[in-house]
């Protein structure tokens, strides 16, 4: 997929809160770096998501996660990838991950103000009513379909 571009103060507070503290300002850039990355990881595997050899890098300075690692599917890959973007703080991902099963890969879709997952779906399906497939394709990170927000990015299947 290579590099995707994030809304970079959108996201997941990973950053500076509980388990997923990242490293203290008076600590060096790379052990920050490395918490956060740490932090990354943690979440992807709080959505049940995981990968053979999942490695998460994350480059302060720039806002960019690199991640790298085998998926067993498409799907799971687009989750993970999300995962790392989704995060305040983040606003780049270098997919550089793989898979054992591939089939057609996602489109991606930015939240805006005023979207609901209705709208999106009649914009790219044509038919309003097949929001639940976006709410599908974006669980766990979405619990509810109605609990979207701006500056999020969705996967959006091929058509079904």
């Amino acid at each position: 997929m290579g590099l995707l571009s994030f809304i970079k103060e959108a996201g997941e507070k990973l950053f500076g809160k509980g388990t997923a503290q990242a490293a203290p300002a008076a600590a060096s850039p790379d052990a920050a770096n490395e918490a956060a990355a740490a932090a990354i990881v943690t979440y992807i595997r709080s959505m049940n998501l995981d990968a053979t050899a999942l490695t998460v890098k994350f480059d302060g300075a720039s806002g960019t996660v690199t991640v790298m690692g085998v998926a067993p599917d498409q799907q799971t890959r687009e989750k993970i990838v999300l995962c790392c973007g989704n995060v305040s703080g983040v606003s780049h991902v270098d997919d550089q991950m793989s898979v054992l099963e591939t089939y057609d890969e996602s489109r991606w879709y930015t939240v805006v103000r005023g979207d609901t997952l209705s709208k999106i779906s009649k914009e790219h399906y044509g038919d309003a009513n097949k929001y639940m497939v976006i709410f599908e394709a974006n669980k766990p990170m979405l619990t509810h379909p109605d609990k979207i927000y701006p500056g999020q990015m969705l996967r959006i299947p091929p058509k079904p």
